[in-house]
């Protein structure tokens, strides 16, 4: 049995571009489903008015597609208001601070230049439930079109504007999440390396951490359209290593091709990943009585480890599917205001409602000034379990459950019991399955790991 088709994946709706769902006239019918879903028209005539933030990062397609979904939302009867290139997560802000009704980014966040990808964000700045993607994902593939009475007459066809602050309200924040005091320079002395892939955060990320008075040495910040993310950013960590090493730096921040995660390097040219961050960010927020509800929520994928290293410092560590929206959404229901997944997705919710690489940044930055220890140092407080992760490209997804590895999967499982797990998935976003095994013994894990994905390459392998 296969999985049934989804238009959404783990974060939005991405792919190469002008083919599937990223063509212009896909982006113009989306813009029109998910407008009509906000306000029906009603006779002609929508109450209350709405609109839209749309931002994007640097990417060639990024104006094609722009214009299409702005032109959607138009039709429907939607004013729009254009960021220009921003992070993602200054979208998520945007739409608080200007009372729109809905935020589009236009990224594939760290997908090559020929991808691209459309995620939303509701009024409150959090991302699209489940339910609401499962509906608009359903009619985006019934291969309806909207109905005549849904669209706007002439004189309700909404409008774009530009918003010219829109990076510069994003930059304000970030810094006043750090301090308060704008003459105060609370980086002076930290030397650091910053990656921005090329990326949407090219212009914003080097403007804040110069602001708070960091000796900065940035790499990457040139965008042409065609160079995101290649051969840079926080996917590629031997680069960030580099950078460290031959700047002399006290730090490295890299971050992907929409700067919604991150992925930072020691002063000994060693990355730091997600779940090391989210250990030395969530055991000093611990240690200050700051962290709600003392829990730390986190994914399938974080290290075992984690949950130990929280547990240490009274703390708990709750788990979530993959994907960022999840993490959120369960910060949400029990009021924490940490968590994140390993790879860098980092929710500080006492600032941002979205995934946000610089703010990580500035909060692991943050426990170096105030504790006087290097990062090389605080990393130490996480010891992970040993783990082995491999991806398989695969020519179909079909459920786990039928396929031959199946029963060697169980079988690991009941091996490993409470001192390590099995982790299979097919990635959100590519043809790709994701093998994960943990555990406490090295070799055994690793040799089950390729075991495994020996058994699906020979079933689904490409």
């Amino acid at each position: 049995m296969s999985n049934p088709e989804k238009f959404f994946g783990t974060d939005g709706v991405r792919g190469r571009v002008n083919t599937g769902a990223i063509t212009p006239g896909k982006a113009l019918l989306l813009g029109q489903v998910i407008a009509s879903r906000l306000s029906p028209l009603q006779g002609n005539t929508p109450a209350p008015p709405l609109h839209a933030v749309i931002g994007k990062d640097s990417r060639r397609s990024g104006d094609m597609l722009e214009n299409a979904i702005a032109s959607g939302l138009h039709s429907v009867g939607m004013d729009v208001m254009l960021a220009g290139v921003v992070p993602t997560p200054a979208i998520s802000m945007l739409v608080r601070e200007t009372g729109a009704n809905l935020g589009v980014v236009i990224s594939a966040s760290h997908n090559p230049p020929e991808d691209n990808g459309i995620k939303f964000f509701g009024a409150d700045g959090y991302k699209l439930s489940d339910e609401q993607e499962t509906e608009i994902g359903s009619f985006m593939l019934s291969g309806e079109q909207l109905p005549q009475s849904s669209l706007a007459d002439n004189a309700m066809i909404g409008r774009s504007r530009i918003l010219p602050d829109a990076a510069s309200r994003y930059i304000s924040m970030a810094v006043s999440s750090f301090s308060q005091d704008a003459g105060n320079k609370p980086l002076k002395g930290i030397k650091i390396s910053l990656d921005t892939a090329n990326g949407a955060s090219s212009s914003t990320s080097p403007q804040i951490l110069e602001n708070l008075g960091a000796n900065l040495v940035t790499h990457f910040n040139t965008p042409s359209g065609e160079n995101i993310n290649v051969n840079c950013g926080c996917t590629h960590p031997g680069i960030i290593a580099e950078k460290v090493k031959s700047d002399g730096s006290d730090v490295g921040i890299s971050h992907d091709g929409d700067a919604d995660r991150i992925l930072m390097c020691d002063e000994n040219a060693n990355p730091v990943d997600g779940d090391e961050l989210m250990a030395l960010i969530g055991c000093h927020l611990l240690q200050k009585g700051e962290m709600a509800a003392k829990t730390l929520v986190a994914t399938k994928m974080s290290n075992l480890g984690l949950d130990e290293c929280i547990a240490k410092h009274g703390g708990r560590t709750e788990r979530t599917e993959i994907g960022d929206r999840h993490v959120i959404n369960r910060m949400r229901q029990i009021g924490a205001n940490f968590g994140g997944e390993q790879s860098g997705h980092i929710i500080c919710r006492d600032h941002n409602t979205t995934g946000d690489g610089i703010l990580a940044a500035l909060a692991a930055l943050q426990v170096m000034q105030e504790t006087g220890k290097p990062l090389s140092e605080l990393r130490r407080v996480l010891r992970k379990f040993p783990s082995k992760l491999i991806n398989v490209p695969v020519s179909s997804k079909p459920e786990i459950s039928t396929l031959k590895a199946a029963k060697l999967i169980a079988q690991t499982e009941k091996e490993l019991g409470e001192t390590g797990r099995v982790l299979v998935r097919y990635s959100g976003t590519g043809p790709k399955m994701r093998i994960l095994v943990e555990g406490k013994d090295e070799s055994r894990i690793a040799c089950r790991a390729e075991e495994i994905a020996e058994a699906v390459t020979e079933q689904i392998g490409l």
